[in-house]
């Protein structure tokens, strides 16, 4: 069983100090979760960080990435030029603040795009190594919960939320093989495809899953869970 753990967070920026300024303490409950979902990961051999972005790519360790587009320059992960996607940036920098910061790391970016096919033969090869992996899995929910979501309001946007956080909560891998690509990129689901890189990755493991966190502060789903 080469994936014993997983951990799903959410990746806005703010979850970092520096960016959200005055209002950190907003999210302080999120990123105590995020931090506890993580340590858990500490009993693996390395760490896959997984997270949506425009292409598929691979990084390696010392990837490098910054919050200097969102007003917080001397924040970075990574000695290397700056080349990972936002979700992966925030996963490494999460990664950063727990017990399994000292682990070997990989970065896999994740088309948003990538057909469920893919998501699922992406996890399976994931699981497929002799190493015991810990994954950190990176995804927003919809981003249109609330009229002051950054995009309007959808009406199905808290029932696909729903489904997710209740997937995730009784690690249903049917339900999250099966979320609709199309509909996740009406809604604004960043999450979909690493989701479903995720339940490919679970197939055959008898991991319990435990979901911690399942809010919308800001009008987008965050989820936090772990699979242990």
């Amino acid at each position: 069983m080469p994936v014993i753990s997983a951990a799903v967070c959410p990746h806005p920026p703010l979850l970092v100090p520096e960016v959200a300024s005055g209002a950190a303490y907003e999210l302080d409950e999120l990123r105590t979760a995020c931090v506890a979902a993580i340590d858990q990961l500490a009993t693996a051999t390395s760490v896959v960080v997984v997270g949506a972005a425009t292409d598929r790519a691979a990084f390696p360790a010392d990837a490098g990435g910054s919050f200097g587009a969102y007003g917080a320059p001397g924040v970075r992960i990574g000695a290397g030029a700056a080349v990972l996607p936002l979700s992966l940036v925030v996963g490494g920098w999460l990664l950063e603040q727990t017990k399994a910061a000292h682990l070997p790391r990989t970065y896999l970016a994740v088309p948003v795009g990538a057909t469920p096919t893919e998501c699922l033969r992406l996890g399976q090869e994931l699981a497929d190594g002799n190493d015991q992996v810990g994954l950190l899995v990176m995804g927003d929910g919809s981003a249109r919960r609330s009229e002051h979501s950054p995009v309007h309001l959808h009406p199905r946007a808290e029932i696909f939320d729903t489904t997710v956080a209740t997937a995730l909560q009784y690690r249903d891998l049917d339900v999250l093989r099966a979320l609709d690509p199309d509909l996740a990129a009406e809604l604004q689901a960043a999450g979909r495809a690493p989701w479903q890189v995720l339940a490919g990755a679970l197939s055959g493991t008898t991991l319990a899953s435990d979901l911690t966190y399942n809010a919308a502060p800001y009008g987008v789903g965050y989820f936090v869970a772990s699979f242990t």
